[in-house]
């Protein structure tokens, strides 16, 4: 099948297609007489472990890793269980940190509900930023 023919049945586009190929998750065979990919019902299956993967988070070169465990006869399992196990607490941290600059930014609408717009005057660029406090880590000592 065709680029085209491949990412309409898997879902993605063309250029999702062409990038695995080029990333070589994908390995298409080439037409001899026009140069076309050509991928075969595998690569629908790889496909659709690469966009599993994806949703798990794994990167690219991580999804290369992982399929080259297996193309060499290898159980790439304990790699995956790794990785994830390492990249949990990360996205954990992460979340924690998005849900504070959530309430910093909910504290900062409700203080700002009835403040007036002000304009650049050479000593201020905008009160609503400028009004809001810095925190003890973010200050500047002289």
């Amino acid at each position: 099948m065709k680029v085209n023919e491949l990412a309409k049945r898997g879902g993605v586009t063309a250029e999702t297609v062409r990038h695995y190929a080029r990333e070589q998750l994908l390995a298409p065979q080439r037409h001899p007489d026009n140069g076309y990919q050509l991928f075969s019902d595998t690569d629908l299956e790889r496909l659709r472990f690469i966009q599993r993967a994806r949703k798990l988070g794994f990167s690219v070169a991580e999804i290369r890793d992982i399929l080259t465990h297996a193309d060499q006869g290898d159980s790439p399992c304990p790699l995956v269980r790794d990785l994830l196990t390492s990249r949990l607490p990360q996205i954990r941290a992460r979340i924690a940190e998005l849900e504070a600059l959530a309430e910093r930014m909910e504290h900062a609408l409700a203080s700002w509900q009835h403040m007036p717009d002000g304009t650049p005057d050479g000593h201020s660029v905008c009160r609503l930023i400028e009004s809001f406090p810095d925190s003890p880590s973010t200050k500047e000592t002289p």
